[in-house]
């Protein structure tokens, strides 16, 4: 296997300076593909032996700069043997970095999640969302444990992370977790993120995600019916907090604000519109994207109602914890007797398909509404529904006769 091994020393004639000299730098190649690093050595152009890749003559200043590329020569060759007795996958660049004390083929999965993570802590509220840091350290949390049950180990090494370990790990994710497979693309969509980090850097030579593609599978996601609306916004509740909790869901259904957005709302984000109304400009906790929405009805209702509500954040309506507003949701949706798995989130739906597009509001609109950044993204909330299709049928019908009587 030497053979696959070769270095060489060269000068790079273009970098002369100012006395006539020119770097020495080496050259690994390993397999066809090559690294290079300084020899921190300079010599004359014209005392340079290109075909013997060394410094011409007998001098003492020649002797003492081809011993120190002999030295070099030596070190690489040392690492590589080193490399093949412990069964390593050696490469040019990792020749080069373990030479040069940058050696990050140890790094591990686990430790670069930990720093990641602990990078992003600091800018929740500027870049990121607080939601998604738990997101990645969720993820963090099942790559250990997927680590520690199937290698018996604290971490692992990213260097060998392959086709077979996303595998595994997504295999883990829906059995021994129980995920269904979208909730396994998500933290594999985490996941893949670190592992690109590490192919920025070099960490990796070839990225293990190229070329590997999971479709998420279509999930006609829940949403509520116009008349369930009217259920859930006519019951009298005695108890303030889930009095409180019907309101705030009430007002991103007709929205279509998602919980972070809605819960960091203030009357700085009320603006007057075009059109001589209120509306609300936000830009999205999420996407970072803008959402213009002119407010309806119930919304306005709602904040003339919070108005003087005392709210030690300072924030327009008076909003739980994501984990209670959804533990009492599931509480409404018993005592409305809708059966349903009521979340916050389908409020979001709930704005999309039974509040704007069965209602003619063209599905660009509610994309901007909503502050997608695509419409592919929107098409995903938004179903368009079959009282909604028989209107345009209709219309369509009544178009065509009247061309026919013409």
């Amino acid at each position: 296997m030497q053979n696959l091994l070769s270095i060489l020393f060269y000068i790079k004639r273009r970098k002369v300076d100012k006395q006539g000299k020119v770097p020495i730098y080496m050259r690994i190649t390993y397999n066809g593909k090559r690294a290079e690093v300084s020899a921190m050595r300079k010599v004359e152009l014209n005392k340079w032996n290109s075909k013997a890749n060394c410094y011409k003559g007998y001098s003492k200043e020649a002797k003492l700069i081809n011993r120190n590329l002999d030295i070099m020569r030596n070190r690489i060759y040392e690492i590589y043997q080193k490399l093949q007795d412990s069964g390593e996958n050696v490469t040019a660049t990792l020749l080069k970095d373990i030479y040069i004390g940058n050696d990050d083929s140890k790094k591990g999965i686990l430790q670069m999640f930990e720093d990641h993570n602990f990078r992003m802590k600091k800018l929740v509220g500027k870049d990121y969302s607080f939601r998604t840091l738990q997101r990645y350290k969720t993820t963090e949390k099942h790559l250990t444990n997927f680590i520690s049950s199937n290698y018996n180990a604290e971490d692992y090494r990213v260097r060998d992370i392959d086709t077979k370990f996303i595998n595994s790990f997504i295999y883990y994710l829906k059995t021994e977790l129980n995920h269904s497979h979208n909730s396994a693309l998500k933290y594999l969509a985490y996941f893949k993120k670190i592992v690109r980090v590490a192919v920025a850097n070099g960490w990796i030579d070839n990225d293990p995600f190229y070329n590997f593609k999971l479709k998420r599978q279509v999930i006609d996601r829940e949403f509520l019916t116009k008349e369930e609306i009217i259920k859930i916004m006519e019951k009298g509740f005695t108890i303030p907090r889930m009095e409180q909790v019907r309101d705030i869901f009430l007002f991103s259904c007709y929205t279509g604000l998602s919980y972070s957005d809605v819960s960091k709302l203030t009357s700085n984000d009320i603006i007057i519109g075009v059109d001589g109304t209120q509306w609300i400009k936000v830009k999205r906790t999420k996407t970072k994207s803008l959402s213009s929405i002119p407010l309806l009805t119930v919304p306005e209702e709602i904040i003339k109602k919070y108005k003087n509500f005392e709210n030690p954040k300072g924030t327009l309506l008076p909003v739980f914890s994501n984990q209670k507003t959804n533990s009492y949701l599931k509480e409404i949706a018993d005592v409305c007797e809708i059966n349903k798995n009521l979340t916050f989130h389908m409020a979001r739906h709930t704005f999309a398909t039974t509040v704007t597009l069965s209602n003619g509001v063209p599905i660009e609109s509610v994309s901007k509404m909503l502050g997608h950044r695509s419409l592919k993204t929107t098409q995903h909330y938004a179903k368009i529904l079959d009282n909604r299709l028989s209107e345009d049928m209709n219309n369509l019908r009544g178009r065509m006769a009247a061309k026919e009587n013409k």
